[in-house]
């Protein structure tokens, strides 16, 4: 994690932006735009082809692809760049968020608001089902970005607020505050909460990293495929799982 460098590759994104932020003035993407100088300043290797492809960042012998979601998308990416390089899935999540909203009609931005919920690198899991087929693969790395994140929505949604069902307008990075890097097997107990015992459940894990029991499950098929963890048994009717060594 380079504080500095994130520092330069926000003003480098937003540098020239209005400051009076309104319907107009956002541009799609800015929390990807963001991350791509970070973690390439050199712009000359932003948007390369490769076989076909764009990636978000090509050096020699490697590609990284910036992915805020819908990770299914990166299947056919995976596919290629995998055979030919080191490849690197960066994935943002918003740690702490502040949400403005943007009045469609009159342009006008509301103030700031701060969600209750706080991000944790646990929400990776729903994503990295969508390509399971690749986890095992030597030559991909993930890395979990946790990022203080100001987030602009239109109010144009279905309810008599019209806030459900927005549309989202943009993600402006803020802060970072961790980057957790996944790049060999062993890196995936950095996904296993050391609060954790050993011999542990599904709603265990759900408790240690305040997913939702599905995704709890779904984070335990991940670490299991991956050998981070065991399933050794049954504790009543659920089963149980065992820490990796």
């Amino acid at each position: 994690m380079n504080k500095e460098r994130f520092e330069w590759a926000k003003e480098r994104v937003l540098q020239g932006s209005q400051k009076q932020i309104g319907i107009g003035t956002l541009k799609e993407g800015t929390l990807h735009a963001v991350l791509k100088y970070y973690m390439e300043p050199d712009e000359s290797m932003h948007e390369a082809k490769n076989r076909g492809f764009v990636a978000d960042i090509m050096r020699p012998g490697e590609m990284i692809e910036i992915q805020t979601r819908a990770f299914a998308k990166l299947s056919k990416k995976l596919s290629c760049f995998l055979a030919y390089g080191k490849v690197t899935v960066v994935y943002p999540v918003s740690y702490t968020k502040w949400v403005s909203w943007i009045n469609l009609e009159t342009g006008e931005v509301s103030q700031k608001r701060k969600s209750p919920k706080k991000g944790t690198p646990y929400e990776i899991f729903f994503e990295l089902y969508r390509i399971k087929e690749f986890l095992l693969h030597p030559n991909l790395s993930l890395c979990i970005m946790l990022i203080n994140i100001e987030e602009y929505k239109l109010l144009n949604g279905w309810s008599y607020d019209k806030k459900r069902g927005a549309h989202r307008k943009d993600r402006v990075p803020i802060e970072i505050i961790d980057e957790i890097t996944i790049q060999s097997i062993n890196d995936y107990a950095k996904l296993i909460p050391d609060t954790l015992e050993k011999e542990f459940t599904a709603k265990d894990f759900k408790e240690h990293t305040r997913l939702s029991l599905r995704n709890a499950q779904t984070a335990l098929n991940i670490l299991t495929y991956v050998n981070a963890i065991e399933r050794i048994g049954k504790k009543g009717r659920a089963y149980l799982y065992k820490k990796g060594d």
